[in-house]
């Protein structure tokens, strides 16, 4: 086993290196809550993972995100955080996939070369026809809800979606799922704390994305490690 893995090894035993090592995962988003996901699913030693995102980062970015600094506005986003898992993991199998997702990619996309899907996308359409995609196909998911408005970190909880509440966006995902006939078996990651409405700030639409939340340097960056923590733990067990 590689050096730089010695301390997961004596907490993981060699076997469970070897399940991480043989996983291949799907990570959609590379944002607040997605970059944070990747680099722990990365450190943790999961050997094949795919990122996917058609962004650039954008100054806004900087409070949040894994990727954003001053030298790295204007760059992709699928570049900066594809490069810095291939210095974690110099041996990873890291496909990379410069792409917005249009609904319908969206739902193309889960195929069943996958052991998880994680779901990091902010706009709804694409994010049901992720999720869906995913269970159609038999694939675990893992969808993140709404990390802005939200400032305590202690009222963030992974349950299944069919046991959300507070959350105005795991509401929305939980009706539209319901009615492509999806009630449960979809992991989400979401806080029990309501999102601070004067933060608010609505959008011209595009990128099937209304309006956002205020946000700050640690919530999106929690729901990628509970995110993470989950599929690490389904892998080690699997």
């Amino acid at each position: 086993m590689a050096e730089w893995l010695e301390r997961a090894e004596l907490l993981f035993k060699a076997e469970g290196l070897e399940k991480l090592k043989n996983s291949n995962v799907l990570i959609v988003g590379m944002g607040g809550v997605g970059s944070f996901a990747a680099e722990f699913i990365a450190r943790a030693g999961v050997g094949n993972i795919t990122i996917v995102d058609g962004d650039t980062v954008d100054i806004t970015n900087i409070n949040r995100q894994l990727p954003a600094l001053h030298s790295t506005v204007g760059k992709n986003k699928i570049d900066i955080v594809g490069d810095r898992l291939m210095d974690i993991n110099p041996e990873l199998n890291l496909t990379r996939i410069n792409e917005f997702l249009s609904p319908e990619r969206a739902y193309e996309i889960a195929t069943t070369d996958f052991d998880y899907v994680l779901d990091c996308i902010d706009s709804i359409s694409p994010k049901i026809n992720l999720i869906k995609g995913a269970k159609h196909r038999g694939i675990k998911v893992i969808s993140n809800m709404g990390a802005g408005g939200k400032v305590l970190a202690s009222k963030v909880v992974v349950k299944d979606i069919s046991k959300t509440e507070v959350c105005p966006l795991a509401k929305t995902i939980r009706k539209r799922l319901k009615k492509e006939g999806i009630s449960s078996g979809v992991k989400a990651v979401f806080s029990m704390e309501k999102p601070d409405e004067s933060s608010l700030k609505m959008t011209d639409g595009s990128n099937f994305k209304k309006s956002f939340f205020g946000t700050n340097s640690w919530m999106p960056g929690l729901f990628g490690l509970h995110t993470a923590e989950t599929v690490i733990r389904y892998l080690l067990k699997k």
